[in-house]
Parts: structure tokens; sequence; C-alpha cells
């Protein structure tokens, strides 16, 4: 077993990719989505949201949407739109935007590997949109939308995925956020073999974004076993997902933040006043953007207010020790009575590439009671969790920038 592996990758030619490019399925709304792929025929929205393509109201995990999705990416086979790799491949992948450049390796990665926790995650799933990937996937006979993954840094892959950028990229999408996604292919066979080597004697990979999409290739992966009864030689092109890798030090993460419905039944005033059993408290005359671990911003009555942790964790548990968690053990759960983060109604999360605003204007609007800014989870704090076997609690990270669905697709034979 081979922790990655090359293959042909299904992908627009280099004139279409700007047309073909779009983000990922599940970081906007049905009418982001139909606004975003309005007059754009070749949007591989028509593939990841085909309900968009089918009468509003349509429940988006009936079997016409996923036959939909095989519809169109079939068309767009047929037009010569996407086109598939002669011979196996590994693809470099560059992310420019948001202050970060970071280049990377598209593979497909070893379902086995992630069912011995070679490549290890640290988050739940919830089953409803696993079971929408694996429909997904199971129709389309393809895995369209990639893994992210992080790599313990290695100066000897870096360097192969720098000397393989210095000439002009293959394909330069601009997306409508100013992300710039460029795409190089590695087809030496020596190279490939030299990083499949390297990949191997790295101590794990570690699922930065797409825990459903790597789970569902799994089940996938059965699935398929099963049809062929029980006849696999572990190679086959449902064996391995497709993902991207990076370096751990070339990757961002944003902070994921917490907008509440309501105080529990308390008054701002007493909800403050409970806050100061666990917080150091100022007024902040400017939304709280927190600037270190142990710091946490709170919106609420038109008022920001900064919040220090007074007692800070000392844990060995690399869970415990995270804001995240800090936030759910000492306000949400015995204050607020949010107690399962994953099933709560009363709690949301938002992106922190949405910014405090998005926060005062949840608040603001009346729909939610209070918001929370935090400190963004560090790589290595996601690491040491998945390296511990422990889960971290819903929504801990948002990675920026985003790989983009469409640019290169994985086909199972």
């Amino acid at each position: 077993m081979n922790m990655i592996r090359p293959f042909k990758g299904l992908r627009p030619s280099s004139d279409k990719a700007s047309e073909v490019a779009s983000p990922p399925y599940d970081v906007m709304s049905y009418q982001e989505a139909t606004l975003l792929a309005k007059g754009r025929a070749n949007s591989f929205l028509h593939i990841s949201r085909p309900e968009i393509d089918l009468p509003e109201g349509t429940d988006p995990y009936s079997s016409e949407v996923y036959e939909k999705a095989s519809e169109n990416l079939k068309k767009l086979i047929d037009d010569n739109v996407l086109s598939r790799e002669e011979v196996p491949c590994f693809y470099i992948y560059r992310l420019t935007g948001y202050g970060v450049c970071q280049s990377g390796l598209v593979v497909t990665a070893s379902v086995d590997a992630y069912d011995q926790n070679l490549i290890r995650k640290h988050e739940f799933t919830r089953p409803v949109k696993e079971d929408d990937r694996v429909c997904q996937i199971d129709q389309l006979r393809a895995q369209t939308g990639p893994v992210l993954l992080a790599y313990p840094s290695s100066k000897d892959i870096d360097d192969i995925i720098a000397s393989e950028t210095l000439s002009a990229p293959e394909q330069h999408v601009t997306a409508s956020d100013g992300v710039q996604h460029e795409i190089w292919t590695l087809s030496c066979q020596e190279k490939i073999a030299i990083l499949v080597a390297l990949f191997d004697d790295l101590p794990a990979l570690y699922i930065a974004d797409g825990h459903h999409r790597s789970a569902a290739a799994s089940r996938v992966q059965k699935l398929m076993r099963g049809r062929a009864e029980g006849v696999s030689s572990g190679t086959e092109s449902y064996d391995y997902f497709l993902a991207v890798a990076f370096p751990q030090d070339q990757m961002k993460i944003l902070a994921y933040n917490r907008v509440i419905t309501d105080l529990n039944g308390l008054n701002s005033k007493a909800f403050l006043e409970r806050l100061r059993d666990e917080f150091d408290i100022q007024c902040s005359d400017e939304p709280v953007v927190p600037k270190t671990k142990g710091v946490m911003g709170a919106y609420f009555d038109g008022c920001w207010y900064t919040l220090t942790l007074r007692e800070k964790t000392k844990s060995a548990d690399p869970v415990d020790s995270l804001d995240v968690s800090a936030l759910s053990n000492r306000v949400l759960g015995p204050i607020l009575g949010i107690n399962d983060l994953r099933k709560d109604k009363r709690i949301d999360f938002v992106g922190g590439i949405r910014g405090t605003q998005e926060l005062v204007r949840r608040v603001d609007s009346g729909a939610m009671a209070c918001a929370f800014s935090l400190y963004p989870t560090r790589i290595e704090e996601l690491m040491s969790v998945a390296d511990g076997g422990q889960v971290m609690p819903p929504k801990s990270t948002w990675f920026e920038p985003k790989l983009a669905d469409g640019l290169i697709s994985h086909v199972l034979d």
C-alpha cells in the first residue's frame, strides 16, 4: 500500500478552465450557487450543485439530483470541455490569495491508509452529508471534490514541487474572490516514484478539510468491492481518493466564530457578570479580532468586549487546550446551556473570512443575541489532536484560500 499514487486526471482544457472552476460545493447556499452559475453553462456547479438545474424546492438529496449531476458531467465530457489525461500523473496546485501562497501536490490518497489512521482525521462527520457524498460519487463514478490534506513539512518534497513551478502554469484561473489557482502537470516517472517514496516515509497525513468526502470514499470502496464480489487487488481506482496535499507550514487557518440566538434567559447585565467569573473583561471601541491564544471577543447589545481567560487551561489533553474548547466548556455549556454544538439549533458558525462585520450584522439584525470572535486554531494543534486519535469541537478551523472544484477530478474506472 502506497500513501499516494498518480492518476489520470479529468480536467478542463486551458481555455475553458476559468469557465469550469467553481467554489467548493459546501461553502454556498442554493441561492448563491444559482446566481454564480447563471449564464455559465460550463460551470462545475452544474455537477457539484445540480439542484440548481431542477425546479426550486427540489430535495437536494433526491435521486434525480444525482442523476442530473451525472448527466451534466457527461455533457461536459461529450462537448470536450473536460478530457482525461492519457497517463497517470501528479499535478502541482498553487493557491495565492488572502496573504497566502501555497504549493501542493494533487494526488489520489489511499483509502486503506485512511482506514488505518495513517491519514488522520480530527472531526466527526454528519451522516446526512456523508450519505450525500456517497450517492454523488457512486452516481458520477468519479470524485470531483478534492480533500485538503496537510503533510509534515519536507524539504525534499517541497524542492521537487518548487522545481516544477519554474515554468508557466498550464492553467491559471483568477476566481471571483481574487484567489489565483495555478496548475502544472508532473508526468516524469522518476520524480513520481521519488514522491511516492517520500510520502510513504512520512509519519502521517492530516485531513485539513474534507472529512465527509474522505469518509464517503471509504464507504464507496467497500460498496464497489462488494459489487466486485470481493475480488480486489487493492490498487483499483476506488481504493484511492482525490486529494491535494500541502506542507503544514504554508497553510493558513482562520477563526471559526460563533453566534448565539439567545442568552438562555439572562439579561445582558447578568450575562456579563457570569462572564466575569471566567474572564477579565474590557469594553472595546473597535470590533475584537483576537491576536493571541486565550483572548476572545464578545458582541451583544451593540457593544464589543475583550475577554481574556483569567485561568488558562493547563492540560496535556490537546482538545482541552483549544480556545474553541475553552469557550464551550466555560461559556456555551455552563452559562448558555449549549452542550451539543452539532445538534443545538441555538448556535451557528461564521467563517473568519466573513470578518467581524458579519458577526455584527447577525446580532444587530435581531437574528442572534450574541457573537464570539476567536483566535484561530493552529495547524500544529490540529495535528496534535489527530495524532491523539481525538476530535475537535465542530467548526474549529476555517482554511483559506480554498481549492476550486472542477479543475481536476478522479474517475473511478
